[in-house]
């Protein structure tokens, strides 16, 4: 039994939801889109978790995007908070239970290609966990062993495409490599991290997609660049430097996943 369900089952008054989103650093904006919005605090959810970042305001917003019913995570709770890869497991299984199909995560990125500068949106075709941890270790059942190989679901990939296009708003894609955080990475890792293939690093997302396809979710996922990989310019990388890049390419992702979204009204 998930007690979170519960509670919002009767919050929310029967809302049934078609998609979950979760929002990252700076990119809230999108909730300001949600037409007639439900909003409650993670502190009253049980077992949600609180998040310590700043940049996350830490509440679930429910309501219409683009005509369709959604549920918002505005604020994620990070592995590197508590060493903990199974935060977000909760408020997952809640959206999944209030009867969401696809789970659409987005995150702030750095940008390891000199033709994705700051400001850009990245569609995230597939990831790299480099972390090394998983939220399913400790799972005791054969339901762990999740496949991959198509994580991030096509068809809404490309509908996410055909949004951008739409609007003409660029729209790369690529692979997003998970570090622990909470520090930057040093340039030597960056460097590694172009070998191995990524195209963009940051400290989130990777174990909400292993949790949404545990659950039998679709994901769709999007990273907004907020600055350069460490050594790529020279200067030193900051939180703050996120929470203020965070916004202009979220405006972006906004009007992207809203044009997604209503698409499908």
């Amino acid at each position: 039994m998930n007690d979170a369900a519960e509670f919002l089952k009767t919050k929310l008054g029967g809302f049934a939801p078609r998609y979950g989103i979760v929002l990252g650093s700076g990119l809230g904006s999108l909730v300001e889109a949600v037409e007639e919005p439900l909003r409650v605090s993670y502190t009253e959810i049980p077992g949600f978790p609180v998040s310590s970042v700043s940049g996350h305001s830490g509440e679930l917003v429910a309501g219409k995007l683009g005509g369709v019913p959604v549920a918002m995570l505005s604020g994620r709770s990070h592995y590197y908070e508590r060493g903990d890869a199974n935060a977000m497991r909760v408020p997952i299984e809640a959206l999944k239970r209030l009867g969401i199909e696809s789970l659409i995560l987005t995150n702030s990125a750095g940008s390891l290609r000199e033709d994705m500068p700051p400001g850009s949106v990245m569609r995230i075709g597939d990831h790299i966990g480099f972390s090394g941890s998983n939220p399913l270790i400790g799972v005791e059942s054969d339901d762990r062993f999740v496949g991959m190989t198509n994580a991030y679901d096509a068809e809404l990939a490309e509908r996410m495409q055909k949004a951008a296009a739409r609007l003409g708003i660029p729209l790369q894609s690529g692979v997003y490599m998970w570090f622990s955080g909470p520090s930057f990475e040093t340039p030597a890792e960056i460097r590694m991290a172009r070998i191995l293939g990524a195209d963009a690093v940051g400290m989130s997302t990777v174990p909400e997609v292993i949790l949404a396809r545990f659950f039998g979710l679709r994901v769709a996922a999007a990273s907004v660049v907020t600055n350069f990989g460490a050594g790529m310019t020279g200067a030193e990388l900051s939180h703050d430097e996120t929470k203020d890049m965070a916004p202009v390419g979220g405006k972006r992702l906004a009007a992207i996943l809203k044009e997604m979204i209503a698409s499908e009204a």
